[in-house]
């Protein structure tokens, strides 16, 4: 890959002032092969398998980031869906759960994705027990994520799936509502995604790869700015010739660490991550191509033209595009969206017609405490139907915590946010009904 010696020093112009970083290099690492019979085996094989093939992660990151003097904020791992593991011993998830702790802890990586089910079209025994400890296994370990995917634009919506997480978010948030940061339910789940919580090393991948996510909100934001006069054309080429640069980058410090690691490159997502950072915000961006809030009228439109240009500009660059590439809007983790709904700007129903055209979902939203499950199963359903019928993926990661208007602090890269306002009425007779919305007339591609 050769690289211009302007574009050397438009790189370092966005390190240094516009804060682009590499938001995750994350492995992935295949560990069907670590199934026994016996709960305990199983555990130390799955430490093994995790720690030996994941040992040079953090090292060589920390080379490849000075090397090219480019923050390479977190290190991850994401594992086979650990319910595909469970079918012959229902009960040790929990005890599977530690060992992957453990294993994240040695290494010193920052989080490790992959407790996780893919119940779209029904349970399987190991399934089930999974989504059952996910409470539990939350609760006793500091770095590991859960997810688990509901719905595709394939097989429609498992309701019965939507309604028992509505119950589980619900039963975590009980005995601790920071285990929710690290839970999300999906539709569409991707196979190769970087980002946390909902990374996992999906059927279909190799044995263990690299997978890279990017950021780069302030790089964006800041060439949006500098066309003030610009018509939205000029604008989305301008965005997309950007995203092309930080792509770039993103592939190389990818190819490099799988070198290194002698493992598989997978992918680059090219997600716009924001963080609490003021200027580091997808909701700026919004802002800075002419509204007065993210929010106002016209949010929605100028959303799908970022994303859609982001996208058109990252295939340009790599042939190796995955994950979920589009913008990420969870709420904490960007200061512009705070604002926005201290504001007034945003609430949840302006943020489910913004995922409509957005890389993930509801994401990072506190809720009131006493939300009732089934009114947390309805938001799920709203979004799985928004990315089943789109065929995109949608998630929702949302917290029930405090009371609405109460102010909720994670720390870090999670950032803050408000309780938000939810609706009295009750969806408690729809999602009951269970079954399976079936998929589609879009899903009979064949």
């Amino acid at each position: 890959m050769i690289f211009s010696t302007d574009e050397i020093l438009e790189t370092i112009d966005m390190v240094l002032y516009e804060n682009l970083d590499i938001r995750t290099v994350t492995m992935g690492i295949n560990l069907t092969s670590c199934i026994r019979e016996d709960p305990d085996e199983m555990a130390q094989a799955v430490y093994g398998k995790i720690v030996s093939t994941a040992s040079n992660l953090c090292a060589e990151a920390e080379s490849v980031s000075a090397k090219y003097y480019l923050p390479i904020v977190n290190k991850r791992i994401a594992v086979t869906p650990i319910g595909l593991l469970l079918d012959l011993n229902p009960e040790s998830g929990p005890t599977i759960a530690e060992a992957m702790d453990r294993a994240a802890n040695k290494l010193n990586v920052d989080f490790i994705g992959g407790y996780s089910a893919l119940v779209q079209k029904g349970f399987t025994i190991g399934n089930k027990a999974l989504i059952d400890s996910i409470p539990e296994a939350l609760t006793s370990t500091e770095k590991v994520c859960s997810s688990v995917n509901v719905a595709t634009t394939k097989s429609g919506i498992n309701m019965d799936g939507v309604l028992k997480m509505g119950t589980i978010i619900k039963e975590a948030s009980d005995r601790d509502p920071s285990t929710c940061t690290r839970l999300v339910t999906f539709a569409n789940a991707p196979p190769d995604n970087p980002f946390m919580a909902g990374a996992f090393h999906g059927p279909g991948e190799p044995e263990s790869v690299i997978n890279v996510g990017i950021s780069g909100p302030g790089v964006i934001r800041a060439v949006v700015e500098r066309m003030n006069e610009a018509d939205l054309g000029s604008l989305a080429e301008v965005i997309k010739r950007s995203a092309f640069k930080i792509t770039r980058v993103g592939e190389l410090i990818g190819r490099e660490m799988a070198h290194r690691l002698n493992v598989e490159f997978g992918i680059v997502d090219l997600s716009l991550a924001p963080t609490p950072t003021r200027g580091d915000s997808v909701a700026n961006i919004l802002e800075s191509m002419g509204l007065e809030m993210c929010g106002a009228y016209g949010t929605t439109a100028a959303l799908a033209m970022l994303t859609d240009a982001v996208k058109k500009g990252g295939i340009m660059a790599s042939s190796r595009v995955g994950g979920l590439s589009g913008a990420f809007i969870p709420i904490s983790e960007d200061v512009g969206m705070v604002d926005a709904i201290k504001a007034g700007a945003i609430g949840l129903e302006k943020l489910e017609a913004m995922t409509a055209v957005c890389s993930v979902g509801l994401d990072m939203v506190c809720i009131p405490a006493d939300t009732p499950a089934e009114t947390i199963a309805g938001i799920i359903a709203d979004e799985c139907a928004i990315g089943v019928v789109n065929n995109k993926t949608t998630g929702v990661r949302i917290i029930p915590i405090g009371h609405e208007g109460d102010w909720v602090d994670f720390g870090g890269l999670l950032g803050a946010a408000p309780v938000l306002p939810i609706k009295s009425f009750s969806s408690a007779k729809f999602v009951r009904r269970g079954g399976n919305i079936p998929a589609p007339l879009s899903s009979l591609t064949n």
